[in-house]
């Protein structure tokens, strides 16, 4: 079967900017554990490009990049090419520590690749990005997305089962030898294989991106009841494995089926958390607040809202919640997870 494209919501800045909204609770410390950096033909999102949306009136201490194939060194080994990446956003880190750009510590943690499959090779590599990045590499993600119809949720092209491949294993042993974390990017039909994988490594620490990756298009379009009924009962299940933890966020992906990009305004901020209150509200149940973290995910959600109305809608998600449930979800469990020093 043809593979169903992925798809990427186009970033369009004239119909974004027909909505705008002053940021709720702009006090509130906010540590964006999820957002990419990249240099393409015509599609570019720097550091100008971060801090413009960040600047938007949240008060964001710090961020968090993972990892999005940018800047692979173009020969030489192939268990090294991936470096190009983490000195890339190395490099951009350490203009952003040096103070001459804002208050906001962009790329403060590092979660790179490093291709598990390369199996007892993998350690080599992950100590190669540990020391070209110092203390900001924080661990890696392997993307996973697979659908048996062609489903498409990612530029990239894993293989069925990865998270249960026997060379994929011997790699992921490395991680807590070295103390790493892994970023799991799956969709919601795959979270047996995550299961299996966090309780064959309960001393590895586990963070599902994205809630699980719940479907709302190809199969599953008109299906949203049957796809979410589905995931609810899986996440629990993982959940109960306390080396994972969640993110908050990628619901602005095409992923999840959500018709805001085909309207002639762009979404309110009121309007995104109804629609996306069943899964975040599920995931905090599951996991707590002190395992859980809202994620921004841009530029990718930027094709559905701007990053100041994002977390007005993640704050309007946590508005029942007590100061210390909303500390963890902001900022908290991030700086945990990824061993922030947050000044």
């Amino acid at each position: 079967m043809a593979a169903i494209a992925p798809g990427f919501l186009p970033v369009r800045p004239e119909w974004l900017g027909q909505h705008h909204e002053a940021a709720l609770e702009p006090g509130l410390p906010i540590v964006d554990p999820h957002h990419h950096l990249w240099d393409r033909p015509g599609n570019s999102y720097l550091l100008p490009d971060l801090l413009a949306d960040t600047g938007g009136g949240h008060n964001i201490v710090a961020t968090v990049f993972v990892e999005c194939r940018a800047m692979y060194r173009a020969d030489g080994d192939e268990t090294r090419r991936s470096l190009g990446e983490t000195g890339f956003v190395n490099g951009i880190a350490a203009m952003s520590a040096s103070g001459g750009y804002g208050g906001t510590r962009a790329c403060l943690g590092i979660v790179g690749n490093v291709d598990l499959r390369f199996g007892d090779r993998a350690k080599a590599a992950l100590e190669a990005h540990v020391a070209l990045a110092g203390g900001r590499f924080k661990g890696i993600r392997n993307v996973a997305p697979w659908h048996s119809s062609g489903l498409r949720a990612s530029s990239a092209t894993p293989p069925e089962g990865l998270l249960r491949d026997a060379e994929f294993r011997r790699g992921f042993a490395a991680l807590g030898q070295l103390g790493l974390s892994f970023d799991a990017w799956l969709l919601h039909t795959q979270l047996d294989d995550l299961i299996d994988l966090a309780r064959a490594f309960p001393q590895t620490s586990i963070v599902l991106d994205h809630v699980g990756g719940p479907i709302g298009i190809g199969p599953y379009a008109g299906r949203r009841a049957d796809g979410f009924a589905e995931w609810k009962p899986k996440l629990f299940e993982l959940a109960r494995c306390p080396n994972v933890t969640v993110k908050l966020g990628g619901l602005g992906m095409h992923l999840g089926g959500f018709d805001f990009p085909e309207r002639p305004t762009p979404p309110t901020s009121a309007e995104l958390a109804e629609a996306w209150k069943p899964y975040t509200e599920t995931s905090i149940e599951a996991f707590g607040p002190g395992r859980a973290m809202f994620e921004s995910n841009f530029p990718v959600d930027k094709g559905m809202c701007s990053y100041t109305v994002l977390w007005n809608a993640f704050k309007r998600l946590a508005a029942g919640y007590s100061a210390a449930d909303k500390t963890a979800l902001f900022s908290g469990t991030a700086a945990r997870v990824y061993r922030l020093a947050l000044a």
